[in-house]
């Protein structure tokens, strides 16, 4: 049985070393400021969590070597960095390019990058997020010309690296938003060839090819009206046409109704997954979130909170997950997250369960 991969999300916005975050963030310490800030609401609410290791720069590598090492002690073998590009420029990239890679034990763990391709708005600046949270700043859509130089740039920096993570030989890249991939690059005619482009350009560098993993949402159609004309077709049509490699998911939000018990929300999820297996022909990575609150970055009070999820219960999650990704016989499984600390669901030690997380992946991964 093969060992299993334990790859856990990071959003990289934990350091005020980017110059663009302070349009967010003004008081340069990332979106710190909003975990450090957060203050009691109206209605009596109050998110109230602190992490227990500070509000450190995670892109410095003396702080991601520590990260590192408690990562691996407890099962956590690989991150997957969220990936940005903005205004013909990567953003929020210096985590990953200052802080891991330049850790002095970053070969004891893999990494691979998810393109987190959304548009940005101002969900992330607490001032107006209640207001403008709709209001577009950055198209997450590049054209063929850009995703050239993106390209390039995946495969000088990070898919060359040893500690990249791959299959089969071929490093694993993410894809977020299926719509804006697909809309920036002319449609899916355009897409598809810009993937075969990287995957030459891979080969090129002396590398097996390219694993393209896509992001599921939830199992509608996927609507690419206005790219293609009227086309529609369901999501698994498209994405073994085009030639995407495995799937996975990244929050249990984005497929079903969180605003109940962690229990509640677990026979939904793994149901989940065993549609998604008998739909598709290529391989399903089970995820695992934490939980959902995102109320730190509002002033109003957000509903859609997940309830009791202990790390007794995410526990009970992980053992779900295992199983899946044994019987099916894969290995990699996806948590969400390391640190997403304003939509609360995080890895990472904080003052309400210490390093319970944590611990329940150490307990099913590597103690059993």
């Amino acid at each position: 049985m093969k060992k299993n991969d334990i790859a856990a999300y990071i959003w990289p916005a934990y350091t005020g070393d980017e110059p663009r975050t302070r349009l967010f963030w003004p008081e340069g310490i990332g979106e710190w400021q909003t975990v450090k800030n957060s203050a009691p609401k109206q209605n009596g609410y109050f998110w109230n969590r602190k992490p227990l290791w500070g509000y450190v720069n995670e892109a410095d590598p003396y702080v991601m070597s520590a990260q590192i090492e408690a990562a691996t002690a407890h099962g956590v073998n690989v991150f997957i960095y969220d990936w940005y590009w903005y205004d013909n420029a990567p953003f929020l990239e210096n985590c990953l390019n200052d802080g891991f890679l330049k850790a002095p034990n970053c070969d004891k763990m893999k990494f691979y990058i998810m393109w987190a391709n959304h548009d940005a708005n101002y969900l992330w600046d607490i001032r107006n997020s209640d207001k403008f949270n709709n209001q577009t700043i950055w198209k997450g859509a590049v054209s063929p010309e850009q995703f050239e130089i993106i390209g390039k740039r995946w495969i000088e920096k990070y898919f060359t690296k040893e500690n990249y993570y791959k299959i089969d030989g071929k490093p694993v890249v993410s894809i977020y938003d299926f719509r804006n991939f697909v809309v920036g690059l002319g449609g899916i005619d355009g897409a598809v060839k810009s993937m075969k482009w990287l995957e030459q350009e891979a080969k090129a560098a002396g590398l097996a090819g390219v694993h393209f993993q896509f992001v599921c949402w939830n199992q509608n159609s996927a609507n690419v009206t206005g790219v293609d004309g009227n086309i529609m077709k369901t999501d698994a049509e498209i994405v073994e046409s085009m030639g995407f490699s495995s799937l996975t998911h990244y929050q249990f939000v984005h497929f079903t109704n969180i605003d109940r018990d962690y229990l509640e929300i677990l026979p939904d999820v793994e149901k989940e997954w065993n549609v998604i297996k008998n739909k598709y022909h290529i391989p399903y990575f089970p995820h695992v979130s934490v939980g959902w609150d995102n109320n730190p970055r509002f002033l109003g009070f957000r509903g859609g909170i997940v309830k009791n999820n202990t790390p007794e219960n995410f526990e009970k999650a992980l053992r779900s997950a295992k199983k899946y990704a044994d019987d099916n016989g894969v290995s990699l499984i996806t948590i969400n997250s390391w640190n997403e600390w304003t939509e609360t669901s995080y890895l990472e030690p904080d003052n309400v369960y210490g390093y319970g997380y944590l611990e329940a992946i150490k307990k099913v991964f590597i103690e059993e």
